[in-house]
């Protein structure tokens, strides 16, 4: 397919699916933030530098091209596993095991939990994983491990649910009041309800299989039947659900798409994150991602020395001088700051007087702490989705350091 034979698709500028084809046969499968911009980056001059031979390859074969639209880029996550599935397009498929995909799988339990399973853990015929959890149902194959994190937690601040390791015992209060901290983050139900939560989970299911429009519909007609019958609170439960489904926006699922594809190899990336303990007291930490995987056992722990106050930049500074003496750790391909352009420069500062060669990545944050801009991590050859998930994983260390630190002082 060339470039000039896209006029013809008349792609639209929202999100949506995309599947190149030759003839019936589905070759790819892929989702977009704008199906226009999207499907035109795979006719850039520097495709085979962006995404490799396979992809080339793909784009050379294929001589159609559908889609579908979604209302929002979080549908288009699901709904491109839900087609990967039926299809097994082989650029999405060849060269990886099947045991390496990632689903989002409900516990077949008293109160269900959300995982997400690699493959490899699942007995797909019995519906159970290898460890004798039994499962509900199962959402998948997704590609990006980084994107499905970030998808179920913009589902989870929608319909809450619970992704604990262990199961979760209704009539435990202490097992319970051990997620109090994440209850009122709004990571878990503020409130536990047997039947408000099985609610919920039917909620989660719907949208996780790519039934967003069926969603849609039951939310609209709970919210008539509640108003008819006076029951105003449910109604409003309902509209603000129905408010946000409609108005998901991320950045790590909206940006995150960018126009590098995953990188086969792995790649190690170092973040950072800083924390403070009642204004003096300051804990920077060190996270290493590879792979999509938390490693860690590399997790390193700093006490900021030489900054007496609130001063993110040169506690960043100090952090990375230190971290930068220990020649025994090995280098990252990447590093990502929390912060924006003043903690990327930084940070690039340091390592120029070191005389390291790394490329920083920046995540700027809003004023209710979600990600509002990444700087850099197209330069850098990362997704925006794996400079958020190690931004995240980094900030979520430090607070739990942070909180370990503080319980310590109200117990001296």
């Amino acid at each position: 397919m060339q470039l000039n034979e896209l006029i013809k698709f008349n792609l639209p500028d929202i999100p949506g699916v995309y599947l190149f084809k030759r003839g019936r046969k589905v070759l790819y499968v892929g989702k977009a933030t704008s199906l226009r911009d999207r499907v035109r980056s795979y006719f850039d001059d520097d495709l085979i530098a962006m995404r490799g031979p396979r992809i080339v390859d793909m784009v050379t074969k294929s001589d159609r091209l559908t889609y579908e639209t979604t209302p929002t880029v979080l549908e288009a996550l699901v709904r491109e596993a839900a087609l990967i599935k039926r299809y097994h397009p082989p650029a999405n498929v060849e060269g990886k095991d099947d045991s390496t995909f990632l689903y989002a799988c409900i516990t077949q339990e008293e109160i269900p939990r959300v995982l997400i399973l690699r493959g490899k853990e699942i007995d797909f015929k019995a519906k159970r994983t290898f460890n004798g959890q039994k499962l509900k149902a199962l959402y998948g194959p997704f590609p990006s491990l980084t994107q499905l994190r970030e998808g179920l937690r913009i589902i989870r601040r929608i319909f809450p649910f619970f992704d604990t390791a262990k199961p979760v015992i209704a009539n435990d209060k202490h097992h319970l009041a051990k997620m109090e901290f994440n209850r009122q983050i709004g990571q878990y139900p503020h409130t536990f309800n047997a039947k408000e939560y099985r609610h919920s989970m039917r909620q989660v299911a719907l949208l996780l299989s790519g039934r967003g429009r069926e969603l849609r519909t039951r939310l609209e007609r709970e919210m008539r039947i509640a108003v008819k019958k006076e029951r105003f609170e449910e109604a409003a439960e309902a509209r603000k659900a129905l408010f946000a489904l409609n108005h998901v926006q991320d950045v790590s699922l909206i940006r995150g798409e960018g126009l590098v594809e995953p990188v086969e190899n792995s790649v190690r990336i170092e973040a950072y994150d800083t924390a403070h303990l009642s204004g003096t007291s300051a804990i920077g930490v060190m996270i290493v991602i590879e792979n999509d995987t938390s490693i860690k056992k590399d997790y390193r722990i700093f006490h900021i020395r030489g900054v007496q106050k609130n001063n993110d930049i040169a506690s960043l500074r100090e952090i990375l001088l230190r971290r930068l003496g220990h020649s025994e750790w090995p280098l990252p391909k990447v590093i990502v700051v929390d912060g924006g352009v003043a903690q990327k420069r930084t940070a690039e500062t340091v390592l120029a007087e070191a005389g390291v060669v790394i490329p920083v990545v920046a995540v700027v944050k809003d004023e209710r702490h979600h990600p509002r801009e990444i700087i850099g991590a197209r330069r850098a050859g990362i997704t925006e989705a794996n400079a958020v998930f190690a931004n995240s994983e980094a900030h979520r260390f430090s607070l739990a350091r942070h909180r370990h630190a503080r319980n310590k002082l109200y117990k001296a």
